[in-house]
């Protein structure tokens, strides 16, 4: 698709994003797409997971984030070095576990901690919100951001701010998403902030091969495709 959107449609490389879930995928693809193109056809190609896609955003949009160029990303470790802070003395691993766990769903979901505390229903969950809030702005004392905010935050910037998002429809006029089946809440909505009304994508996807329920993936993005984008 890529070669021919480049080929027969006359669509600069640089205006079309390739996006799948793992840097293997990710670099096998670029390797098939160079192969069926000739090299300065290529030039300015995006193929990338959704969280380099979201990082690249960042790098470009870090003002309008809150970030100051160079910006740090925590890995899981860091993570939970923070949350250990935030926790009570003595919480035990299961709770850092859960509250971890929470606050990525919450994340995932594309909620702010005011909103994760609104919508809490449980003790836990209340908890685990008033840290996220914590959290957060421990992590913006660090500059950094953590894995799940690579989605989250671009999300949230193109919902709010419509120049970025008028700039960053005509920065990519076309998107192709393999694995469609383990999108989850952020990322169908990052591909639709990016894709517009004009809808410009091919998503390829099977949901009896979803496997990542237990990371927040939702095959019924699939059925959600169909209605949205008839």
């Amino acid at each position: 698709k890529i070669a021919y959107l480049i080929g027969k449609k006359h669509l600069p490389a640089s205006k079309i994003a390739a996006i799948t879930f793992t840097n293997k995928a990710a670099r096998e693809m670029r390797e098939r797409a160079a192969k069926l193109l000739r090299g300065q056809d290529a030039e300015g190609l995006t193929v990338a997971t959704f969280h380099s896609m979201g990082l690249k955003f960042l790098q470009i949009e870090h003002e309008a984030a809150g970030l100051r160029r160079g910006f740090s990303i925590f890995d899981m470790d860091d993570s939970a070095g923070v949350l250990k802070e935030l926790l009570p003395k003595g919480a035990k691993n299961d709770v850092l576990d859960s509250v971890r766990g929470l606050i990525s769903r919450a994340k995932n979901d594309v909620l702010s901690p005011d909103r994760a505390a609104e919508l809490a229903s449980s003790a836990r969950e209340r908890e685990a919100a008033d840290i996220y809030g914590q959290y957060q702005r421990r992590l913006a004392a660090f500059n950094a951001v953590d894995f799940d905010d690579l989605i989250r935050l671009p999300v949230t910037l193109l919902d709010e701010h419509e120049a970025l998002r008028t700039a960053w429809r005509e920065r990519l006029r076309y998107l192709l998403v393999d694995e469609y089946q383990d999108t989850n809440t952020a990322q169908y909505r990052l591909l639709a902030q990016l894709a517009g009304p004009r809808g410009a994508f091919t998503a390829v996807g099977d949901d009896d091969q979803s496997i990542y329920a237990w990371r927040g993936a939702d095959p019924e993005n699939i059925v959600r495709l169909g209605k949205e984008y008839p």
